[in-house]
């Protein structure tokens, strides 16, 4: 039975490889728990196939069957694609009033007339916003994981895009260079590319992408929202993923509010490029947008939409951010690409709802809220928890299994998980045995200081 031990030698082998390449690769993501794991399985897992050649003749060949069997069973099973449920379809049937999210209203103070109007339209919204503007508020020097260094770097970075708020819109050449959707469409997306964006998809822009009245950005607050471009590009910018693996303390806001930067600079750069080119276009950036970004990018084939009601990108998960282009260049729509294993492997993990300090993510199903099925956070419990930290937590972004880096340990388990429902679980319960079910934030760099420098009294009571 010489093939037999052949086998065994080579599944030992393989085991130790695979387990050996993950623990290295851990090691470089910094991730100590998991490299540790993977290099103490490395050593265990083979063991039992070495030993069978120590057996007597008789059991020897039993014994490596078995042994044998066990993971060829495993990948079969993992395979199988077993119970992936039907893509999820319907469109929203309403908009939203860009007035009512929480970041509109935070922008609202006692003595503006924005303030008093607002309030005697939505008065149930009054003694909520109230509350949450008593707390320290986002950046602020009272906040819990204020850092005199790092978090100036994040209001940096957030006071530069407010100075580009207002170039998103401008005049358009009078010539208009003749294009086709078909030539166009791949160089717009290689441009965007090329400019910083790591995807880009098209849509035809609807009517529910569209706020009804103006919350934020220029314009006169509560006017009513008309857009008439025919398309809208959408693309990310990915976060770092060391930074955002310090979430929710300083380096996780730092992080969001430079990409927030990277995604503007390149959304005013490619709607300027369109209009020169005889079109009509604007851009949507983070404080002046005039349509619901993720809804955009969903409707583009960029992702679907998760429970933390983020994003979640096929390669990155939630570690990205959104802009918009509006135009009426022709060019060809991508459409929607559901991904209903990402949608059951959300249905499974429920990881970010149970590290979410202020409670704000559901453990629950999905709603029904119209023809729409969908994960319904509560944004000001959200917001509660950013006014009392600082920053903009990023909790839920950091624990997501989806969110690991682009490299092929994590994508081979992406691809099986998009596959598999079997692979679904195991990932899941290897991503908690591996990274630990409420893994502890980690020092994203040597070269940033220490996240808190306030006393301990001042941390009590104060995250709920």
């Amino acid at each position: 039975m010489h093939w037999l031990n052949l086998l065994t030698w080579i599944t030992a082998g393989g085991a130790f490889t695979l387990l050996d390449f993950f623990a290295l690769t851990s090691w470089r993501e910094r991730e100590r728990r998991a490299a540790q794991r993977a290099a103490i399985l490395a050593i265990v897992l083979p063991l039992p196939y070495l030993a069978t050649t120590l057996l007597p003749v008789s059991l020897q060949a039993i014994a490596q069957v078995v042994l044998l069997a066990i993971p060829a069973i495993g990948l079969l099973l993992a395979l199988y694609p077993g119970h992936t449920p039907a893509p999820r379809m319907g469109l929203p049937s309403t908009r939203v009033d860009e007035r009512d999210i929480i970041f509109a209203r935070m922008r609202l103070s006692p003595g503006m007339p924005e303030y008093q109007a607002y309030y005697i339209m939505r008065p149930e919204n009054k003694e909520i916003d109230d509350r949450l503007r008593a707390r320290p508020g986002l950046l602020s020097p009272d906040a819990l994981f204020y850092n005199p260094l790092t978090t100036p770097a994040a209001d940096a970075s957030f006071r530069v895009i407010e100075s580009m708020r207002a170039r998103v819109d401008g005049p358009v050449a009078k010539e208009r260079i003749p294009v086709t959707a078909e030539t166009i469409t791949p160089f717009i997306k290689e441009l965007t590319k090329y400019w910083g964006a790591r995807d880009v998809g098209i849509t035809e822009l609807r009517d529910y992408h569209l706020y009804t009245h103006i919350g934020r950005g220029d314009g006169v607050y509560g006017a009513p929202i008309t857009l008439n471009h025919k398309y809208a590009i959408a693309f990310t910018v990915e976060m770092s993923y060391e930074m955002v693996s310090a979430a929710p303390r300083t380096p996780a806001i730092m992080e969001s509010a430079r990409e927030y930067l990277e995604a503007a600079r390149i959304a005013l750069q490619l709607a300027e490029y369109i209009r020169l080119l005889g079109y009509p276009a604007r851009a949507h950036i983070d404080g002046n947008y005039r349509v619901i970004a993720p809804l955009v990018a969903w409707d583009a084939g960029l992702g679907e939409i998760g429970r933390m009601g983020l994003l979640m990108t096929p390669d990155l998960g939630p570690r990205v951010r959104i802009n918009v282009v509006t135009t009426d260049l022709p060019l060809v729509p991508d459409g929607r690409r559901p991904d209903p294993g990402m949608i059951d492997f959300c249905l499974r993990c429920r990881k970010c709802a149970e590290n979410c300090p202020s409670k704000a993510i559901p453990l629950g199903d999905p709603i029904q809220e119209g023809e729409v099925v969908r994960w319904k956070i509560n944004p000001e419990a959200c917001y509660r928890y950013w006014a009392t930290v600082g920053t903009d937590c990023a909790i839920c972004m950091r624990v997501c299994p989806y969110s690991h880096p682009d490299t092929l340990a994590h994508n081979l388990v992406r691809m099986a998980i998009r596959r598999s429902e079997l692979s679904r679980i195991a990932a899941l319960a290897m991503d908690d045995f591996f990274y630990g079910r409420w893994p502890s934030p980690r020092i994203a760099h040597d070269w940033l200081p220490e996240q808190e420098q306030q006393s301990s009294s001042r941390r009590r009571g104060r995250t709920r």
